[in-house]
């Protein structure tokens, strides 16, 4: 990890590198999808213990996304991206080798862990690449995301079905250690640094509330949403960020700058990625249920997990194909209307699937209209938050925002979750979700889009951060390479 890199980038290899790189740590998150219903059987466990595999990288992915941002405006943004492909390696190969549910739940968690790779490669490009590049690069390295856990479906879904389930996470610890090996070739170390130690308590005080608050929303309908140990959680979630904001407000150097965050331009954009999230993540919920039930519920196609991958798998290069799009819309009108236009995309796309859900066509038409907002909405809001804030604050403020739409997903996952289990039918015995019921979620879902439309249009205009110039104070006493921007 100390080799040296080049010490003039070329920002073609860097790009290609960083977003494959996002790419690998998607797939990270897809290759288990496939496995789910099977999970119970090949660890020998419960389903409901075999859920953690899943809860695990969740919740490890909530600590290490604002802990690794930190880490790298402090210490090397590059630095921070090796060590977190490197966990990704280690948790691949340790649940390749394993097939009992502690240790792939522990393999899963160091998998979780790698989750910083994406807003740590935005804030390497914001640092390295010419102003040009920027806006193209940054909303490609965001997409990433959603391309790899596009492709990735299909390909898991085939690998599982033709051979060992192990080979799936021998390939994640490949590209993993591919992904390093050309960061170390071609990425070069980001001379932006702020220096300082790491805020152990802000670091404690944050892990554990967003712990507790995940906690709650992705084991809440198992334990019941009633239940004390839910609503324990809710609480303790809530007092500990409280104390922890109290906390980071009165440190010189803390872990997360609240005064940055409450700037409205930040703040708003954090608010809308939420709702965004939520709303992205609809999709990735009811289109494969939707195509794999049984032809006998009136609805369903009782189609195949490979199938559905094949299907999802457009809408991942789609993502791909909107970065130039959402660049050349920050470029002309600004990153807060691309961030709205993203939004009013997303919004069409489940009315679309409201109105066609009969056809295989129909499920392919819908997922790539949603994926071109997705993509527009990825590219736009890491242009938001870097136009907002000083560069040696670029990574921990990038991998906050990238946390806001996780919490937007995690919400998403619970909400649906709840409307389709009330929402139910019986088909030989066995209850199922309803047609109404998908409808709602989708219904759900565009009013999400919709309302982080809304939002967005309350964040000040600004251009992309590649057109900033002026360098500005970013704290009394201290002035930082941060840029500003003028509001349009």
């Amino acid at each position: 990890m100390s080799a040296h890199a080049p010490a003039v980038p070329r920002p073609g290899p860097v790009v290609a590198v960083l977003a494959f790189g996002g790419i690998v740590v998607s797939l990270m998150q897809t290759v288990v999808i496939p496995l789910v219903p099977a999970l119970p059987g090949l660890l020998d466990t419960t389903a409901s213990n075999a859920s953690w595999a899943i809860t695990a990288t969740l919740l490890a992915a909530a600590v290490a996304t604002p802990t690794m941002g930190r880490l790298g405006d402090m210490f090397g943004k590059r630095r921070m991206l090796l060590v977190s492909l490197a966990l990704l390696v280690v948790g691949s190969v340790v649940v390749a080798l394993s097939s009992t549910l502690v240790p792939v739940v522990i393999g899963r968690a160091l998998q979780g862990f790698a989750s910083g790779v994406i807003p740590l490669g935005i804030s390497i490009m914001r640092d390295e690449l010419p102003t040009e590049k920027l806006a193209s690069a940054t909303a490609m390295m965001s997409a990433s995301l959603g391309v790899g856990g596009a492709l990735g479906l299909p390909l898991a879904a085939l690998v599982a079905q033709e051979t060992d389930w192990h080979v799936l996470f021998w390939g994640a610890a490949g590209l993993g250690l591919v992904a390093a090996v050309f960061v170390v070739l071609l990425v070069p170390e980001s001379a932006e640094r702020t220096g300082g130690r790491i805020d152990g308590v802000g670091v404690l005080g944050l892990s554990v509330a967003l712990v507790a608050l995940l906690l709650a929303v992705s084991k809440g309908a198992d334990w019941g949403w009633g239940s004390g140990l839910t609503l324990g959680l809710f609480v303790g979630a809530a007092a500990v960020l409280l104390a922890w904001g109290r906390w980071e407000l009165s440190r010189s150097a803390p872990l997360v700058d609240l005064r940055t965050l409450a700037r409205a331009p930040v703040l708003f954009t954090n608010i809308a990625s939420v709702v965004f999230g939520f709303a992205m993540f609809a999709m990735s919920l009811v289109l494969p249920q939707l195509m794999q039930l049984p032809e006998a519920t009136g609805f369903g196609l009782g189609r195949t997990m490979l199938t559905v991958g094949l299907v999802m798998a457009p809408s991942g290069l789609v993502m791909m194909a909107m970065a130039p799009v959402s660049a050349r819309i920050t470029r002309a009108r600004g990153p807060k209307v691309t961030l709205m236009v993203a939004a009013a995309v997303v919004a069409v796309g489940y009315v679309l699937t409201i109105l066609l859900m009969a056809e295989i066509w129909h499920f392919v038409l819908a997922s790539v209209v949603i994926g071109a907002g997705i993509g527009l909405g990825y590219g736009a809001m890491p242009a938001l938050i870097m136009g907002a804030v000083p560069r040696s604050e670029t990574a921990s403020a990038n991998s906050l925002n990238t946390l806001m739409r996780s919490i937007g997903t995690s919400a998403a996952s619970a909400i649906a979750g709840v409307v389709l289990a009330h929402m139910t039918m019986r088909l030989g015995g066995v209850a199922l979700p309803t047609q109404a019921g998908f409808r709602t979620v989708l219904a759900i879902g565009a009013g999400a889009a919709v309302v982080a439309l809304v939002v967005a249009a309350f964040i000040p205009g600004r251009r992309a951060p590649a057109a900033a110039a002026p360098v500005v104070p970013a704290e009394p006493g201290r002035t930082d390479a941060g840029q500003s921007v003028p509001a349009r």
